[in-house]
């Protein structure tokens, strides 16, 4: 069951990001989540604004954001262009425990409801984001650059 996170989620949630950031390490992505993003600050917010969300059976297996409405750090994009100017959600932080099967699919599938134009991100290194970026139907667009300046990959699906 995806819902939306609550402040008494924060600590399980946290602890989501530590295993994914470990996991990206040990497959090569060791640059995307450096310094401990996303940080407790930044997810505490996420929820105040109701646009984090849990994948949730008996315990929190996963977590993402969904944010619909214009994301600045997707103003400015080279290397290609976006193929839609319309109204659209972006996801981000998309994080989980590695036991559920298919979780990405099932986060477009929610997100989808939602709203059918959606945008995603990831960092070069990030294999196997890419990998299931693509088979959910997400076209590469180009380059955007994130808060910290650092390049990533951008892909729209509409």
């Amino acid at each position: 069951m995806i819902r939306k996170a609550q402040m008494i989620d924060l600590n399980q949630i946290f602890d989501l990001y530590v295993i994914a950031r470990q996991f990206m390490i040990q497959t090569g992505n060791p640059y995307q989540w450096k310094d401990g993003y996303p940080e407790k600050k930044l997810l505490a917010k996420d929820i105040q604004c109701q646009q984090l969300y849990v994948y949730e059976t008996n315990q929190i297996h996963g977590v993402f954001a969904l944010i619909i409405g214009e994301d600045p750090t997707y103003a400015y994009i080279e290397q290609g262009q976006w193929l839609d100017d319309s109204p659209y959600g972006t996801i981000h932080r998309i994080a989980s425990d590695g036991t559920i099967h298919g979780f990405f699919g099932q986060v477009i599938d929610f997100a989808s409801n939602k709203i059918a134009h959606l945008r995603i991100d990831t960092h070069a290194d990030n294999a196997i984001m890419q990998h299931v970026i693509g088979k959910n139907q997400f076209q590469y667009c180009g380059i955007i650059y994130v808060r910290d300046h650092q390049p990533r990959l951008a892909y729209e699906r509409i």
